[in-house]
């Protein structure tokens, strides 16, 4: 069955040399502002996956994003975020990526289209059944995701995916596929950009709803955050100030007394 290829249409926009900076921006910005509403069109399906990831977590599993280039940066970025802002473990959410670390800041030639180093850097983690794996790609034919989720299927492990394209291999693959259709690029197959975005706030969603289900905000607040800077300190410090109605140097001793908001909170009197 065939596909759409909406990430690497042509641009609607021609002869970007002669446009000027301002138009170049202007373009940009308008194409921008689409991506949200692509994104809201696939909420059923982000409810989907959230709730089997929230379900498995539960459960003592873990979540693992693996994508290439952009993408599996943007799975990396997303796990990296999730310890210091709610205060989980660096193993509850993991971000694996073609090519490996390296990868991060630097392309490796070719890794994406190994179809066998996926399976194995999940391996390598001790991927079991317990777990989640999220494939990323916007295309949705990257081969180091598409091979990864299919030995994840053959063991058993639930797999979800973000992907640009609808009816891709990567959908066909996947248990519970994102398919947010951004349409063409600015750039002509330039994926960084709004697909980019999209697979950003969708993982924005993700992460941060399933934190809140797991219980790691109270109110609207980060209670469970790592006090790593003094910024989050005095944040912290400003937290305790308007939930228990003190002043600032009591909730500043509550703070190095206890080491988080939540255990001030708890042991207030």
């Amino acid at each position: 069955m065939g596909y759409t290829k909406t990430t690497e249409l042509d641009s609607n926009y021609n002869h970007l040399e002669k446009m000027s900076t301002s138009e170049l921006l202007t373009y940009i910005n308008n194409e921008d502002k689409t991506v949200a509403l692509s994104v809201e069109k696939a909420i059923p399906q982000i409810e989907l996956l959230s709730k089997i990831i929230v379900k498995k977590l539960k459960n003592g599993g873990r979540l693992f994003y693996i994508g290439a280039g952009t993408s599996g940066r943007l799975g990396i970025l997303d796990a990296s975020e999730c310890p210091p802002t709610f205060g989980v473990s660096h193993e509850l959410v993991n971000g694996l990526i073609a090519g490996g670390d390296t990868a991060i800041r630097k392309a490796v030639e070719f890794a994406e289209d190994s179809t066998t180093q996926g399976w194995k850097d999940l391996l390598n983690q001790q991927i079991s059944t317990k777990d989640i794996v999220v494939g990323i790609a916007a295309s949705g034919t990257t081969p180091y995701v598409i091979s990864a989720l299919e030995m994840c299927k053959k063991n058993e492990i639930i797999t979800g995916c973000i992907t640009c394209n609808e009816n891709s291999p990567l959908s066909n693959t996947a248990l519970y596929p994102i398919e947010i259709v951004v349409g063409p690029e600015f750039v002509t197959g330039s994926s960084r950009m709004k697909a980019g975005t999209a697979q950003k706030m969708v993982l924005n969603m993700i992460s941060t709803t399933t934190m809140i289900l797991l219980g790691k905000v109270k109110g609207n607040k980060m209670v469970d955050m790592q006090l790593s800077n003094h910024k989050l300190v005095n944040r912290g410090i400003n937290m305790l100030c308007e939930e228990l109605s003190i002043k600032t140097s009591e909730a500043n001793m509550l703070l190095k007394k206890y080491g988080s908001v939540r255990k001030a909170i708890e042991n207030y009197k």
